[in-house]
C-alpha cells in the first residue's frame, strides 16, 4: 500500500467549509414542490449540489436525462416509484438511489407526501430552481397549481444539462 500524496490531502478549489440549515437555506416553490437549496455550485466550486424537496402525491417529472450530472436521492420520508433506465424501483424512507448521467429516469410520488435529499455531481439543477422558481414565503408545499413548471426552452434544457426523453411514461400509462 502506498502512502497518499500531498495532492490527495489538499482540498480542491471551492472546498471551503460552509454550514447551511434547512431552516434558513434559500427555499423555492416550483412544480407544486418545496425546494430547499442546501448546497449550490457557488458553495462547492461546482462539484456538487444538494437540495431537500417536499413533494405532494402524484408529483414527479416525466422521462428525462441529465447530460452532465449524476443524480442521487436519499429518501427521508414517503414512498416514490422511480424509473431508472428500464427498471422500476420503489424507494422508501432510508433508501438511497443513484441515477448515472445520460440515464433515462422519472419518478412519481405514491404516498401523500414525500421528502428526499436530491444531489447532483457536478452541480446543475439547483441553478434552474433558483432561476425559474418563485421564492417560497413559507417552508410548506405550495397550493396546487400556484407554482407550475413552465415548459423549459431547448436553450434552458441545455443550460442546465438536461434533455427530455420523448415517448410514453411507464409511470403514467395514460400519458402519451
Amino acid at each position: 500500500m502506498t502512502e497518499p500524496t500531498q495532492t490527495h490531502l489538499t482540498p480542491m478549489p471551492g472546498a471551503e467549509g460552509f454550514n447551511h440549515s434547512v431552516g434558513t437555506a434559500p427555499a423555492y416553490w416550483w412544480m407544486d414542490i418545496l425546494w430547499i437549496v442546501l448546497a449550490d455550485a457557488n458553495d462547492t466550486g461546482g462539484r456538487f449540489s444538494l437540495m431537500e424537496e417536499l413533494l405532494p402525491k402524484g408529483s414527479g417529472p416525466g422521462p428525462h436525462t441529465h447530460t452532465w450530472s449524476d443524480e442521487t436521492y436519499y429518501m427521508l420520508d414517503g414512498e416514490v416509484t422511480f424509473l431508472v433506465g428500464d427498471e422500476i424501483i420503489v424507494a422508501r424512507k432510508g433508501d438511497y438511489l443513484t441515477v448515472p448521467r445520460d440515464t433515462r429516469h422519472a419518478f412519481r410520488v405514491d404516498s401523500e407526501t414525500a421528502r428526499f435529499l436530491n444531489g447532483y455531481t457536478p452541480a446543475s439543477l439547483e441553478a434552474a430552481v433558483t432561476e425559474l422558481a418563485m421564492p417560497a414565503p413559507e417552508r410548506v408545499l405550495p397550493l396546487k397549481g400556484l407554482a407550475p413548471m413552465p415548459q423549459m426552452t431547448p436553450e434552458q434544457l441545455r443550460r442546465y444539462g438536461m434533455a427530455v426523453v420523448p415517448g410514453p411514461n411507464p409511470l403514467r400509462p395514460d400519458s402519451h
